[in-house]
């Protein structure tokens, strides 16, 4: 048996007005998710455990079948592990965007304008990183750049308790009011605040402004947490597996997990990511493993940035060059098993994740049902005839073992 889990990130969303009352998923044209929902098992399921903060990291964390209430630490470990960063028992690693603030004219009050500093290349990015770490590295504090506007701050023996907000949370909001707050948040202000004095100025960000792009002029620093003790997938399935993914975040839980990570040219975690790429080389993975991970980021960033047009886009994409792709790659092993989900919900009206229930649908070769009429999207949660699972962990034990 082969099994394939294939995750639209954030592509749950809620009816927009704009789109005459319907959601994204149902106004995109999505023939082969809905094929899936018409001959699968749908259902709606928890991914985000109550009292949990809405992140792909515990979404993601859920659908892999770990329970977050005993396995998550935090989201920015997980991304040390994709970027090679090893953390000792004594090591806090935080999630270190490259933001745009947009400033007052006396300099005494900032906007959160952009969370990924324009979506900024990963090659400005990582000059932009590697000169905040040599005016602000010191023998305990460290910077790491990783993919685009992602990256870490590893601080050994600093503080890990300080309420921290995701930028995305925050987009058009006073950033005085969301600064780190508790245990350590002196230090953090203080970093935070001198990475302006860094990058307002740098080469990079002038010519960035010049050509009418955002300025990545400051950093941010969240999700932190120390490293986590996960079992292997291994371990928990007797199966191997490999994972693809432009985001650190997931690649780190695929390392946790003891998964091959796919490195596919092209992946960008936006809309003009290599969709078919990321498609392609998880079919090829399976002659070698029997489960694989396909992460698709796109839909989410288009939530945040609150572009339903994207949205729809990046939901298409995916539907075709994606799910497309590998059903029709699949057909040669005998024996397989699909899981499509988005991980959690991505609102456009609140441009931020939320905790709803997400729909889902498994599809088995060897079982064909028909659902008449059904097609995938959040309709499904809203039925009375699906499966539902509270406990999103749980899932990813019936998916493998049928329990």
């Amino acid at each position: 048996m082969k099994y394939i889990v294939i995750i639209g990130d954030g592509m749950a969303d809620r009816p927009l007005k704009e789109l005459g009352g319907k959601t994204p998923l149902q106004k995109a044209f999505t023939p082969n998710m809905d094929k899936l929902a018409g001959k699968g098992i749908i259902g709606r399921v928890r991914t985000i455990p109550l009292g949990f903060h809405p992140g792909s990291d515990v979404a993601n964390l859920s659908i892999l079948g770990y329970d977050p209430r005993e396995f998550y630490t935090g989201r920015a470990p997980l991304e040390a592990a994709s970027l090679g960063v090893k953390l000792d028992d004594d090591d806090i690693a935080y999630r270190c965007n490259l933001v745009t603030l947009r400033f007052n004219r006396e300099k005494t009050r900032a906007v959160m304008e952009d969370y990924s500093g324009g979506h900024i290349s990963t090659e400005e990015a990582r000059e932009l990183i590697k000169d905040i770490n040599k005016e602000l590295g010191t023998e305990n504090v460290g910077f790491y750049s990783g993919v685009s506007y992602r990256h870490l701050m590893l601080w050994s023996g600093g503080e890990s308790d300080a309420e921290c907000v995701p930028p995305h949370d925050i987009l058009g909001k006073e950033v005085a009011d969301y600064l780190p707050v508790g245990p350590g948040e002196e230090f953090l202000r203080e970093i935070m605040r001198k990475s302006v004095d860094i990058l307002e100025g740098h080469h990079i960000n002038r010519e960035r402004t010049n050509q009418g792009k955002n300025p990545a002029n400051s950093i941010w620093l969240w999700g932190q947490g120390r490293k986590p003790s996960l079992p292997t997938f291994r371990e928990k399935y007797s199966i191997d597996g490999a994972l693809v993914s432009a985001v650190d975040l997931t690649k780190g839980l695929g390392v946790y997990a003891g998964f091959e990570i796919l490195k596919v040219p092209g992946v960008t975690g936006y809309i003009d990511t290599n969709y078919v790429g990321k498609a392609e080389y998880s079919l090829k993975a399976l002659e070698k493993v029997d489960f694989v991970y396909i992460h698709v980021e796109a839909p989410d960033e288009a939530s945040h940035s609150g572009n339903y047009k994207d949205k729809i886009r990046a939901i298409e994409d995916f539907d075709a060059l994606v799910v497309g792709t590998v059903m029709r790659g699949i057909r040669p092993f005998d024996e397989y098993r699909v899981l499509l989900m988005p991980d959690h919900a991505t609102p456009i009206e609140v441009r931020t994740h939320t905790d709803e229930p997400v729909p889902f649908v498994i599809y088995d070769s060897r079982i064909k049902r028909k659902n008449e009429g059904v097609t995938f999207d959040e309709s499904i949660t809203e039925r009375n005839d699906i499966m539902v699972i509270e406990e999103g962990y749980r899932l990813m034990d019936y998916f493998i073992r049928g329990e």
